[in-house]
C-alpha cells in the first residue's frame, strides 16, 4: 500500500465530487443500456431442447419453472470435469443467495452446463448450492448459444464467442508446466478440454402460449457484473489485484472451500 497519494481531507472531497459526477454519468448510462437491452428483437426458439434436472427430464419451458423469465447461467462444467470452473464457481457463489429474490420477481435463474447431472449434483453438494442447475448433457444448447466449442471447432482452430471470431489456437502457457494448465487441472482436466467450454448468461422470455423466446446474451467482459465480488473489490482500495503470475492467470482467488482458514 505504501506510495500511494497522499493528500488532505479538502483535497479528497475534492477529487472525489469529481468522481461523483462520472459515477453519477456512468449509472445514467448504465440505465440507458437496460432499457436498450429491453427493447432487443425476441427471437423465437424453435428447437426442442432437452435438459437433465433434479425433477427429471427437462423442456427449455420446464426451466422457467413457472415463472415468465428464465436467466440461464452458462456454467464451465464439460462432461470431462471432475469440478466445475474456479471462475464460474466464484459467480455462483454470489447468484445462489439472490436467487430466490429474483424467482419472487418472476425470474427464474437457471446454470446449465454440459457435464452429467450426477457430477452437477455432487458438486453442488459439496458447494452448499441451493440455485437449479439443469444438464444439456449431450445436447446443442450450449453450442446454439455461444457458450462452449466442439472438437471439430477446437482442431480447426476458429470458433466463435462473444459476437465474433475467437482464435482457439493453444498458448504457449496452455502446456503441462503453464500457468493455464494448471488452472485447468483444478478442474481435472487439461487445457484444450477445459477450454471447450465458455462461460455466458441468455435470456429467455415464456409467452402465455407455451412459446419460449431467446432475448439476450452476453459473454466475457459482459459478465463483470456478474461477479459480486468485483463490485466490492472495484471500491477496494488495490481493487481486484488480479495481476498474472507464474502460478495462475488469477491466483488470489479459489473455490470458497479451497482457501485456508484464517
Amino acid at each position: 500500500m505504501t506510495g500511494h497519494k497522499v493528500g488532505t481531507r479538502a483535497e479528497w472531497l475534492a477529487a472525489r465530487m469529481e468522481l461523483l459526477e462520472a459515477e453519477k454519468a456512468l449509472t445514467r448510462r448504465g440505465d440507458e443500456l437496460a432499457r436498450w437491452r429491453q427493447e432487443l428483437p425476441w427471437v423465437r426458439v424453435d428447437k426442442d431442447y432437452a435438459f437433465d434436472t433434479g425433477d427429471g427430464r427437462a423442456s427449455l419451458a420446464d426451466l422457467f419453472r413457472g415463472r415468465s423469465q428464465l436467466l440461464v447461467y452458462h456454467f464451465m462444467f464439460g462432461p470431462d470435469y471432475d469440478a466445475g470452473c474456479p471462475a464460474c464457481s466464484a459467480i455462483a457463489d454470489g447468484f445462489d443467495g439472490f436467487a430466490v429474490h429474483l424467482a419472487n420477481h418472476d425470474v427464474t435463474l437457471c446454470a446449465v452446463s454440459r457435464a452429467p447431472l450426477a457430477k452437477l449434483r455432487d458438486y453442488k453438494r459439496r458447494m452448499g448450492w441451493s440455485f437449479p442447475w439443469a444438464s444439456s448433457y449431450g445436447g446443442d444448447f450450449n453450442y446454439d448459444y455461444g457458450a462452449g466449442f466442439t472438437e471439430e471447432q477446437q482442431e480447426s482452430g476458429v470458433g466463435d464467442y462473444n459476437f465474433r471470431p475467437m482464435d482457439l489456437t493453444w498458448p504457449a502457457d496452455a502446456e503441462t508446466d503453464g500457468p493455464l494448465a494448471r488452472w485447468a487441472a483444478t478442474t481435472g482436466t487439461d487445457w484444450p478440454t477445459y477450454s471447450r467450454e465458455a462461460p455466458g448468461v441468455s435470456a429467455f422470455a415464456l409467452d402465455d402460449d407455451g412459446t419460449v423466446f431467446h432475448t439476450y446474451s452476453a459473454y466475457a467482459r459482459g459478465l463483470d457484473a456478474l461477479w459480486g465480488m468485483y463490485q466490492w473489490l472495484d471500491r477496494a482500495p488495490l481493487g481486484r489485484n488480479e495481476a498474472r503470475t507464474d502460478d495462475a492467470p488469477l491466483n488470489w482467488f479459489r473455490r470458497h472451500d479451497e482457501y485456508v482458514a484464517g
